[in-house]
């Protein structure tokens, strides 16, 4: 089996799971040129010195922790749940979930204070330990490695501790969420020792920009239109955290176009507020890379 480079940045990401498919998709759109197919265990990065490390998503913390990959792609869940000595560098924005506790939908619990006493079934046993203690609430933490939402029908548990994507899952054995226990989406963690190391906090902070570049992308639609220039002024107020717009001169006398990136949260708010101060012939296009 091909070894890997030694001199090569090494990232850890999950090989199976919600995560594993967008975390390929992001390096591959920051310019990772990489071959990878199921059952792969690494791959080289021929366009940048880094390597592929594919592991159980349990399994990354620690491997970053101990320094066998410099970095790794991992739920936050996951990275709290393990108590993993990492930095935690960036929220890149997919697998966005919650771990939440919930209980069956026509029993007596409807705040976690009336699980004082009872059984909780959860494999986040660390994470719920904590949030309990916070809380000053007093329950059996049951430990189950899979399939949790079944435990309250099999008396197993009273309540579960479990992520929450849509809910589909909780519904089906019957189950509504009363408590919100952790936010969780996918983050860049990293050896503390590696970001010490001059020559790999160059290539981390390298890959950290193109990352960043395609986040704000995500999040940032870029508008073109038209407008009579007696409304410029107004139409720069109305562009959320603009230094300044791009302004072309129409062959029209007395008309512009404007161009500006609108981040996604104002869309629609902006765009109303555009159309309201003059401007017309919006054009809107989706953003590959947006570098700051």
């Amino acid at each position: 089996m091909k070894k890997l480079n030694g001199d090569n940045l090494k990232i850890a990401l999950q090989r199976k799971g919600r995560l594993a498919e967008p975390s390929l998709q992001l390096l591959k759109s920051v310019g990772m040129d990489f071959d990878y197919h199921e059952g792969k265990l690494f791959a080289p990065c021929r366009s940048f010195p880094l390597d592929l490390l594919f592991l159980r998503d349990d399994d990354i913390p620690e491997y970053v922790q101990d320094g066998v990959t410099d970095l790794g792609i991992a739920g936050l869940n996951i990275v709290q749940e393990r108590g993993a000595a990492v930095a935690q560098l960036d929220c890149l924005e997919f697998g966005s979930c919650s771990l939440s506790i919930a209980v069956p939908r026509k029993g007596p619990f409807k705040t976690v204070f009336d699980l004082e006493g009872k059984r909780i079934a959860t494999s986040h046993a660390a994470i719920l330990a904590r949030f309990l203690d916070e809380k000053g609430v007093r329950a059996k933490i049951i430990p189950i490695s899979g399939s949790v939402e079944i435990a309250p029908s099999l008396d197993v548990a009273d309540a579960i501790c479990d992520l929450v994507s849509t809910g589909s899952t909780l519904r089906m054995n019957d189950l509504e969420p009363i408590e919100l226990v952790l936010k969780s989406e996918a983050v860049l963690i990293a050896n503390p020792s590696s970001l010490k190391d001059p020559r790999k906090k160059q290539l981390i902070d390298r890959l950290r920009i193109r990352f960043q570049g395609n986040i704000r992308a995500r999040k940032t639609k870029y508008v073109m239109m038209n407008a009579p220039e007696s409304a410029l002024a107004q139409i720069r107020q109305i562009l959320p955290g603009m230094k300044s717009p791009t302004i072309v001169q129409l062959a029209e006398p007395g008309m512009i176009a404007v161009h500006a990136a609108v981040p996604e949260e104002f869309f629609w708010d902006v765009i109303e507020k555009l159309k309201q101060a003059g401007a017309s012939d919006i054009l809107v296009v989706p953003v590959e890379k947006m570098v700051v």
